[in-house]
């Protein structure tokens, strides 16, 4: 499992910091600066620090679910599993690179659907596997409401509103 762990921890990290880079996320992205941020929503500082850690854990739980037995299982939650993380590439791109508010909401909406799936998948084949995403969770569900607050409290900053937020 270490050595999996060794390979996907790195890979899911560095790949979201690459998609996070080349979308130019964050406050300093000139789309997204001047925008009213919602109250609640924490220092630019704790993103990079929470991403890190969610991803290292995304990194070790794979590594757990692969290194478990039981083969049909394992193709189920890994393809839920690489669902997910797809989506959670696409969100920066959207939110950040093409200032999509809405289409943001609607791929976080998504990624807490496919990732509650997946942990369920994954604490069927070892309970430590689900529980390294839960944080994961709750940080998405955070990152809904701040997509939502932000379309709300800019209306008219949505490059492709579809109706959700009121941008």
């Amino acid at each position: 499992m270490l050595r999996r762990a060794l390979i996907f921890v790195p890979v899911i990290v560095i790949s979201g910091l690459l998609i996070g880079v080349l979308s130019n996320n964050g406050f300093s992205n000139e789309y997204y600066s001047p925008l009213e941020k919602p109250a609640f929503q924490p220092p630019g500082w704790a993103f990079g620090v929470a991403w890190t850690l969610l991803y290292a854990m995304m990194g070790i739980a794979l590594a757990v679910v692969l290194d478990a037995p039981g083969r049909p299982r394992r193709r189920g939650a890994i393809a839920l599993f690489a669902g997910q993380l797809g989506l959670n590439f696409a969100w920066s791109p959207a939110f950040f690179g093409l200032g999509m508010i809405d289409v943001g909401l609607l791929i976080i909406g998504a990624m807490i659907v496919l990732l509650t799936l997946t942990i369920i998948a994954f604490s069927r084949i070892r309970a430590l596997a689900g529980a390294l995403l839960l944080p994961y969770l709750a940080w998405l569900c955070l990152a809904a409401a701040l997509n939502f607050e932000t379309g709300r409290l800019n209306p008219g900053a949505d490059k492709a509103p579809l109706g959700i937020t009121g941008a």
